[in-house]
């Protein structure tokens, strides 16, 4: 039960970053699709070392997220020179 949710919840946001990146905007999210993103964050955080990502306080508080809980992510790299 737990992976069909995992799953339905993938697809949606799959669905919501295509209809972004396409230059739908929100307009053409049905209802379901706007239950779906007052549950998701985006913001940016380092790959710390073991391949850590850390959940911005202020994130965590608005999604309710605690120590233990199981989240999903969908990461998109930000392009950046590697010299630095």
């Amino acid at each position: 039960m737990f992976t069909e949710a995992s799953e339905k919840a993938l697809e949606q946001q799959q669905e919501f970053v295509r209809q972004l990146m396409s230059g739908g905007g929100a307009a053409g999210l049905d209802m379901n699709q706007l239950g779906t993103m007052s549950q998701l964050a985006t913001f940016k955080t380092r790959v710390q070392s073991g391949g850590r990502l850390s959940i911005p306080d202020a994130e965590r508080e608005a999604l309710d997220i605690e120590e233990g809980d199981i989240v999903q992510a969908v990461v998109l790299p930000v392009k950046r020179n590697r010299s630095e």
